[in-house]
């Protein structure tokens, strides 16, 4: 295993534990450099690690809507994590609402009434995401459809090229990743 990965490894199992955002930094030789403190010019959020994942109703709703909806709670938190920092009251400058932040034409197509009531934005866009699974059978383009739009990824044909989308992809599979493996989904 090359030190590279193994500092990656090491400093995701050190964040997890200690809940800390890790930063990166590439030098002018190639080498990349993590840490958790920025340290000047050049250093870029790498990965947001949860300083708090959903608990108590809101834990036990993500299983519920999972369950019932046949989407991996694990994913719904890493999407409601990036979109909206499981915040049920958020609005975006885009105007995207609540946990999961849908926009008023996405939850008026998945019948949600009132987008800032956890449970039926979180019921709702689990219905859009399976939608979006089942259509692109591919969860990085799923993603990017959420993100984008399913109109972006139809006419790229895949992964739109827009830099905000890809980082939103790259995001969201993190704290998936995260969430399974630290066993912030159970």
């Amino acid at each position: 295993m090359s030190r590279a990965i193994l500092a990656v490894l090491l400093v995701l199992g050190v964040a997890s534990w200690a809940r800390a955002d890790i930063y990166r930094y590439v030098d002018s030789e190639g080498r990349v450099h993590f840490t958790n403190v920025p340290l000047g010019r050049g250093w870029r959020l790498y990965l947001r690690t949860p300083r708090r994942s959903p608990s108590g109703p809101l834990e036990s709703l993500f299983e519920e809507v999972a369950r019932r909806e046949g989407v991996d709670a694990a994913l719904l938190k890493a999407v409601a994590r990036v979109e909206s920092g499981f915040n049920p009251r958020a609005v975006s400058p885009k105007g995207a609402l609540g946990l999961m932040q849908l926009l008023p034409e996405t939850a008026r197509l998945m019948r949600v009434r009132d987008p800032f009531n956890p449970r039926d934005n979180l019921y709702g866009a689990a219905r859009f995401l399976k939608r979006l699974l089942r259509e692109f059978g591919d969860l990085r383009l799923a993603l990017a459809a959420y993100h984008a739009g399913p109109d972006a990824v139809r006419r790229f044909r895949g992964l739109p090229p827009y830099p905000e989308t890809r980082r939103y992809v790259q995001a969201v599979l993190r704290y998936y990743r995260l969430y399974r493996l630290r066993g912030f989904s159970r």
